[in-house]
C-alpha cells in the first residue's frame, strides 16, 4: 500500500464521539461524492468510492447518526484493478432526512444548498473542522510518499469550494494554497511539517510518526551530507594549496635555487617538499623551534610571493 493509502486506511478506521463531528465527516463525503438520484421510491442518495473502507465507514455513518440501513453494492473494477463500491439510500423519507442534517434542504424539503461546500453551521466547532477535513481528505484528497516529496492535496471542482476548504485548513495555522488543474481546483500543502500538522488536525497519529521518522532519517541523510560535501571541499582545498606550494618551491629550486631563501623559509620549504601531503599544522610541529600553524602559512606564503616574483622577472628577459 502506499502512503496515502496508509492513512486513509487509518482515518476509516476512526468515528468521531460526538454527533456533531459525525454529521460533519459524512457533510464531506456527501460534498464530494454524493448525488442525487431518482429511484423507485423517490429522489435517493448515492455515493460512488473506490475505497471499500471509505464505503464501509460511510455506511456505518449513516447508521450511527440516522439509524439508517443504506444498501452497500461492491463489484471489481476492471480498468483500475480495485472495486467500484456503490452506498445508496434509495427510500425518498430517509434520503431527505440525510440532506436536511447536511443542510441541503430545509425542513419543508426544498434545495437550499449553496456554491459552499459545507454549511458553516456544521463546521462551527474545531473539533468539527478536523472531521470535516478528514472526510474531504478520504473522499478527495492524497499525500505522496515522503520518502520521495512532501506534498499533500485534496481536489474540488470549483474555486468557491476550494476556497472555503482553505479557508478551514488555515484555521489551524497552516499555510494552504490553491492551484488550478485542468477543470479542478487543488488546495496543497508542500512543506514537510506543515504536513505533519494536518495529520495531526486529521487525527492521524499514526501516520504522523511515521512521516516524522521518515523526516528525520533525511534530515539527518542530509546532514551528513552536507558534513561530508564540506569537508571533501576542505580537504580538496588543502590538497590544491599543497600542491601549488610544492611547484612554487619546485621552481624556486630550479631557477635560483633554495638557496635564495632565508634560513626560515629554507627549512620549510625542505619540509614541505618532504612532506607534500602534511597539514599545517603537523609541518609547523616539525619546525626547530616548533611553529603554529598562522607561523607555518605565513612561511609559506611569503615563499609563494618569492616564486611569483620570479615568474614575472623571468617572463620580461
Amino acid at each position: 500500500m502506499s502512503f496515502s493509502s496508509d492513512v486513509k486506511d487509518e482515518l476509516c478506521r476512526q468515528i468521531g464521539a460526538g454527533r456533531h463531528c459525525q454529521l460533519a465527516e459524512l457533510a464531506a463525503v456527501l460534498g464530494f461524492l454524493g448525488r442525487i438520484q431518482e429511484t423507485e421510491l423517490g429522489q435517493g442518495l448515492v455515493v460512488h468510492v473506490e475505497n471499500v473502507t471509505l464505503a464501509r465507514k460511510y455506511y456505518t455513518l449513516l447508521k450511527r447518526i440516522f439509524n439508517i440501513n443504506a444498501t452497500l453494492n461492491v463489484s471489481e473494477n476492471p480498468l483500475h484493478k480495485g472495486k467500484n463500491c456503490m452506498v445508496a439510500v434509495t427510500d425518498q423519507t430517509q434520503a431527505f432526512r440525510i440532506l436536511h442534517g447536511v443542510k441541503w434542504i430545509d425542513s419543508q424539503g426544498q434545495f437550499v444548498r449553496t456554491n459552499e461546500l459545507v454549511s458553516g453551521l456544521l463546521v462551527k466547532n474545531a473539533c468539527c473542522k478536523r472531521a470535516f477535513i478528514r472526510g474531504a481528505f478520504l473522499a478527495s484528497g492524497s499525500m505522496s510518499d515522503p520518502e520521495k516529496a512532501y506534498h499533500f492535496e485534496i481536489v474540488c471542482q470549483d474555486p468557491a469550494r476550494a476556497g472555503q476548504l482553505r479557508e478551514l485548513i488555515t484555521s489551524f495555522g497552516l499555510d494552504a494554497k490553491i492551484v488550478a488543474r485542468k477543470k479542478c481546483y487543488v488546495v496543497y500543502l508542500k512543506e514537510g511539517s506543515q504536513i505533519v500538522d494536518m495529520l495531526n488536525v486529521m487525527e492521524a497519529h499514526v501516520a504522523l510518526m511515521n512521516l516524522e521518522n521518515v523526516r528525520i532519517l533525511k534530515e539527518m541523510r542530509n546532514s551528513v551530507n552536507r558534513q561530508v560535501n564540506c569537508e571533501t571541499a576542505n580537504i580538496n582545498k588543502t590538497v590544491n594549496a599543497a600542491v601549488k606550494q610544492v611547484e612554487d618551491i619546485q621552481y624556486i629550486e630550479r631557477t635560483v635555487g633554495l638557496s635564495a631563501l632565508s634560513e626560515g623559509l629554507q627549512e620549510m620549504a625542505q619540509l614541505r617538499l618532504a612532506y607534500p601531503e602534511a597539514a599545517l599544522k603537523e609541518l609547523g610541529s616539525l619546525l626547530t623551534p616548533a611553529v603554529g600553524k598562522s607561523g607555518v602559512n605565513h612561511r609559506l606564503r611569503k615563499i609563494s610571493s618569492f616564486a611569483e616574483e620570479l615568474r614575472e622577472r623571468n617572463a620580461c628577459i
